[in-house]
């Protein structure tokens, strides 16, 4: 794949991922295309798009950064596509955002394996299914990876990048450096263990605060709280071991002995 700076994006599935991605790849100055197999849902998703820069212009957020633009200039980065080999032309990553259907995103796979040049990155933005559930035993398996973003991309900027036992190193260092360039926060999660990380993360939580609520502790509502007014503040600077290193005199290890 060519330098970061010069990748053409192909976006498959134009829902509220899809338009998002769109943002995330525009505003960073790079071209993109857009296919949807429904075309009525590539109207919604130009929309979605004016309405989620429009958003961020309001919010001083379109001025910012290295790639500063007015809305027209981002938009006209986009092309909107009625075939896949439309959207494939000239491309050198693609990043599918179709339903979370397995079937259906392996025979997408094939399709994409089929047409697009050897060179080009596949990555899914799956966040349920591994690589190797969607693209194993295809030809070009080594280019197949999952990217799987928090949604929506364009204002949350984290991206856990998967592949898969035979997904290439090259290819996970290329997803990592692009989704760098493209402002978003990647982590390489090295693995294929079933959800990832942040919703493994998340799903501990959960379950944690459904133990306490069934047992009377406290309600809903106080869990929310502890979370929005509590340990979400905390943690949207820094997390769990950044605190525990923070909080003992001798770091990690000694705030795990303590407490």
């Amino acid at each position: 794949m060519e330098s970061t700076s010069s990748t053409r994006i192909a976006l498959v599935g134009a829902g509220l991922v899809g338009a998002s991605w769109a943002v995330v790849f525009a505003r960073a100055g790079l071209a993109v295309r857009v296919y949807d197999a429904e075309l009525r849902r590539l109207p919604q998703a130009r929309a979605q798009v004016r309405e989620s820069l429009s958003a961020l212009r309001d919010a001083g957020m379109l001025e910012a950064g290295p790639h500063a633009a007015p809305i027209e200039t981002i938009t006209a980065r986009i092309e909107w596509c009625d075939t896949l080999e439309a959207a494939l032309e000239g491309a050198n990553y693609v990043q599918e955002s179709i339903a979370e259907n397995v079937a259906v995103k392996r025979e997408l796979f094939a399709k994409l394996d089929a047409i697009a040049a050897p060179q080009v990155l596949l990555a899914s933005s799956t966040s349920a299914f591994p690589t190797s559930a969607f693209a194993g035993g295809l030809a070009g398996e080594r280019r197949c990876l999952v990217v799987h973003p928090v949604n929506p991309p364009h204002l949350i900027p984290y991206v856990e990048i998967c592949g898969s036992d035979a997904t290439a190193p090259e290819t996970i260092d290329t997803a990592l450096r692009l989704m760098q360039h493209v402002g978003q926060s990647p982590v390489h999660v090295r693995d294929e263990v079933t959800g990832f990380l942040l919703n493994r993360l998340q799903w501990s939580l959960l379950a944690e605060a459904c133990r306490l609520v069934d047992a009377g502790v406290v309600t809903p509502e106080a869990v929310d709280r502890a979370l929005r007014d509590g340990l979400g503040r905390r943690w949207a600077f820094m997390g769990p071991f950044e605190v525990g290193d923070l909080n003992a005199p001798q770091g990690l290890g000694d705030y795990l002995r303590r407490f």
